[in-house]
């Protein structure tokens, strides 16, 4: 087996149908799975993957266990020389395993691959290519500098100097379209299941480059993100969950490296914004998470 799709589902009934349909229309002389992990959906899912694609493996979880428990349920029962992370709300190119299975293929230094991600405006996805959220990085964003200065290194937690259609290795890619070899994930391990729904790909990332591994942002090809329909309304558990991911992240890969002023500062920090988010959000119709 050659590649083992990964897709976590929850409430996305029409989006995991498109996703599903783009994935089994893609061009490739390749093997490949589909396991589908749904966290007990109300808007029929399970229902519609079991009916309209039943050679998906579906795990039907009672409730919502999280997205890397979930993921990590499918990976566990993946087959594949790689694993895909893919997000239900996106729709995948007809070249795009192909494309990136060939590219892992021909550079075995490489342990974990993105492609270039794109919103349905046709704009890029900035969380498809980034950094890690160091202190420094985590500051240039929270004064807007990197928004004042985009091509810059002070915009060094997206990238956004580099161009979008050129080959980079990078310090993370997304969990919306993530693909790792089998073999990296014996070697550094699952998901790490502290992290719901936020952060466990760029941990991931973190733990795979530290093992010695690449990440390659490898836009030769594309797909297109829905974002928002995995998470449709943001809750004010959705805005805590993505900050707590923040903290949890600094405190196991940078706390013991800084001293207080900096701990004290990165975390105050990371909450005086999640309550500015949540100022915002109730200042507004539509409510959102700003990644």
């Amino acid at each position: 087996m050659d590649l083992s799709v990964c897709i976590v589902s929850y409430n996305t009934k029409d989006r995991l149908r498109m996703c599903l349909r783009t994935v089994y229309a893609s061009r490739w002389d390749g093997t490949f799975e589909v396991v589908v992990a749904d966290n007990g959906s109300t808007d029929g899912s399970a229902e519609m993957v079991a009916a309209e694609f039943p050679n998906v493996r579906l795990i039907r979880n009672t409730g919502n266990v999280g997205y890397a428990k979930a993921n990590n349920q499918a990976i566990a029962r993946a087959r594949g020389r790689y694993v895909l992370l893919l997000n239900p709300d996106v729709e995948v190119a007809r070249d795009s395993l192909a494309k990136m299975l060939e590219y892992m293929d021909g550079h075995p230094a490489v342990g974990v691959a993105g492609c270039k991600v794109v919103k349905p405006d046709g704009k890029l996805d900035l969380a498809c290519r980034r950094s890690f959220p160091t202190p420094a990085s985590s500051l240039y964003r929270l004064t807007g500098l990197s928004l004042l200065f985009p091509k810059s290194r002070f915009a060094s937690y997206n990238l956004t100097y580099l161009p979008e259609d050129q080959i980079a290795e990078v310090d993370s890619v997304m969990g919306a379209f993530l693909m790792i070899r089998a073999e990296v994930i014996a070697k550094i391990g699952l998901l790490d299941e502290s992290f719901f729904m936020y952060g466990e790909d760029i941990d991931w990332c973190f733990r795979a480059k530290a093992s010695g591994y690449q990440v390659m942002y490898v836009p030769i090809t594309s797909v297109v993100h829905h974002k928002g329909s995995a998470s449709r309304k943001v809750s004010r558990r959705a805005l805590y969950e993505f900050h707590n991911a923040m903290q949890i992240f600094y405190d196991k890969h940078y706390r013991p490296h800084y001293n207080f002023l900096v701990n004290w500062f990165v975390g105050t920090g990371i909450w005086a914004r999640y309550y500015w988010k949540i100022l915002q959000n109730s200042m507004r119709r539509e409510k959102y998470v700003s990644k």
